[in-house]
């Protein structure tokens, strides 16, 4: 069979054709830049390698394809189309290109059917994302854009080393299951993946830099880098269950943030982390159930996540705001916006006939079917704590809460048009899950639908909506104020820095004195220098002829000694 057209590859000339192109042009060959990639995919893509080639005395695929990198091929361009079209009202060439070609080093990653082609894509991720977020042309942008960048790119050198070293003591460069045992290398490629995954102490590239990108590009951002990793971890690490208790992590801590944190996109970041959480979670168990729940929760994910980016991207673009303090009312005048942004918090929350409703749950089941108690009942609270933060929060200090005064209108046709679409996928694969299931790698024997889930998933929701009432009441929950809080990269960039500065001070005086004592030392050894060498000195003198005679005599002669010793 010959090689069928190289997804990457698709999305990699077509963007190099949008950015030769200005108006309708441009916006036309975007559009279809998705369009013809998920017809290659349909019609010309099947099951096996392709696209191989030697490199000295190894050989690269470029293009792997089984169920697994099938379903994420066909969620990521489901998720550029959506942003293309999201992005249509744009007159920014760099966003453009720049989100064609990071969704495709994301579909080229997934396809890697080698860790050293891994690498070329996962750095291709890291170079073209961080331009949606300097793209936003603010000195934050800038600043937030380059740590990211920093941070990306060390993911990259650290994978790239850790297959070396795994080329090293296996012999093989093949992106396949990995054990962590004695090895380094496949901790360093565990790590790099934690990276890029926001593993928690390393997940404030996320906050840090997504909530600084522009609204377009905030939804690109969503979908991929995370997601890809998400992917890695399924093809590379199942069943490892460091990564159970990493994602009960994950899905934990962000709730805490979440809750006080007063910039809304700066919220969704956290609920990123805590949904990531749920699949990482899954991906450690190791299960059917638990892999097919993990990766189905990775596909509804970046819709519903995408959705909710959407909205309040929205939001940003009409009023130029994002803090829960300053919005509130807009409802009002948003109101299609508003419905909208709501069934992206019922996905979220995992409501009856919503997309989380059918996944999230998967790894749940699979967490008491392992004996995994502990895990059902933090996965239990996270998924009470995410409907708090996303499925309240977000659209309640959004659209309602105090009226803030501001009258806008809705955002332009192609964004609502773009959220509609995320909105009926959402729903499409929360009232009817089947389609998704048959997408799935393993056999699937799951029924989301009975009444005891249905029930207690309807008590959790009702009761976590009663202790939300409850705290706004007593004025217990936390208030929408300008703040900054205190993340873990408090430690890498204030305390560390006054550590260091500290530290500095501490032996200022003993670094003074060990330099006088030098300077002094030294001027004494150059005065003495001075004193032989200089034009007075000894070594500056006229010699007699018959003294030079005699000193190169005396030279020869030992020399010859210690020739014939």
């Amino acid at each position: 069979m010959s090689n069928p057209i190289l997804p990457a590859l698709i999305f990699f000339v077509g963007a190099i054709v949008v950015g030769l192109l200005r108006g309708r042009a441009q916006v036309t060959v975007a559009l279809l830049v998705p369009v013809a990639g998920a017809a290659n995919m349909l019609l010309n893509v099947e099951h096996g390698l392709y696209w191989q080639f030697g490199l000295f005395d190894y050989s690269l695929t470029m293009m792997r394809v089984d169920k697994l990198s099938l379903l994420f091929g066909y969620l990521f361009h489901l998720a550029a189309f959506i942003g293309v079209v999201y992005a249509l009202h744009l007159r920014d060439t760099t966003q453009q290109v720049a989100a064609l070609l990071y969704a495709g080093g994301a579909l080229g990653a997934v396809f890697a059917g080698d860790l050293i082609t891994l690498f070329v894509f996962w750095e291709i991720l890291a170079v073209t994302s961080v331009f949606l977020i300097w793209a936003r042309r603010t000195a934050r942008a800038q600043a937030a854009g380059m740590r990211y960048l920093l941070v990306q790119v060390a993911s990259g050198v650290i994978l790239l080393a850790g297959a070396l070293m795994y080329l090293h003591e296996t012999g093989s460069i093949g992106f396949e299951r990995m054990q962590l045992d004695g090895d380094l290398g496949p901790w360093l490629i565990f790590l790099a993946f934690g990276i890029k995954c926001a593993f928690p102490l390393l997940h404030n590239w996320v906050t840090d830099a997504y909530p600084e990108a522009t609204p377009t590009g905030a939804v690109f951002l969503s979908a991929f880098t995370t997601k890809v990793a998400v992917y890695a971890f399924a093809r590379a690490f199942p069943g490892t269950e460091w990564l159970i208790y990493i994602g009960v992590g994950m899905a934990a801590f962000p709730i805490f943030y979440a809750v006080i944190e007063n910039d809304l996109r700066r919220v969704l970041c956290y609920s990123m982390i805590n949904q990531v959480g749920f699949m990482v979670v899954g991906i450690g168990l190791g299960t059917d159930l638990a892999l097919n729940g993990a990766v189905s929760h990775a596909f509804n994910d970046v819709i519903f996540k995408g959705l909710l980016f959407m909205s309040m991207g929205a939001v940003l673009h009409m009023t130029g705001k994002m803090n829960g303090s300053e919005l509130g009312g807009l409802y009002k005048s948003m109101p299609i916006t508003t419905v909208l942004c709501i069934v992206g918090a019922a996905s979220i929350s995992a409501f009856p006939l919503f997309s989380g409703f059918v996944s999230k749950s998967m790894v749940m089941a699979a967490a008491l079917q392992e004996g995994y108690d502990w895990v059902w009942l933090v996965l239990l609270f996270a998924s009470a704590g995410v409907f708090h933060h996303a499925g309240i929060k977000i659209p309640f200090f959004a659209f309602f809460a105090h009226d803030s005064g501001i009258r806008t209108k809705e955002p332009p046709v192609n964004m609502l048009i773009a959220m509609f679409i995320a909105a009926a996928v959402s729903i499409f694969n929360g009232s009817y899950p089947w389609v998704l299931y048959s997408l799935l790698p393993w056999s699937v024997d799951y029924a989301p639908y009975t009444w005891s889930h249905v029930i207690t998933q309807t008590q959790l929701l009702f009761f976590s909506a009663l202790a939300f009432i409850f705290l706004k009441l007593t004025n217990l929950y936390p208030p929408e104020l300008p703040s900054t809080n205190i993340d873990a990269e408090w430690a890498y960039r204030r305390l560390l820095p006054r550590m260091t500065n500290g530290v500095i001070a501490m032996f200022a005086p003993v670094d003074r004195a060990m330099r006088g004592l030098t300077l002094a030392r030294f001027e004494r050894f150059v005065q003495r220098l001075y004193r032989h060498y200089g034009p007075d000195g000894v070594m500056a003198r006229t010699w007699p002829t018959g003294s030079t005679a005699l000193w190169v005599a005396i030279l020869l002669s030992v020399y010859l000694l210690l020739s014939y010793v």
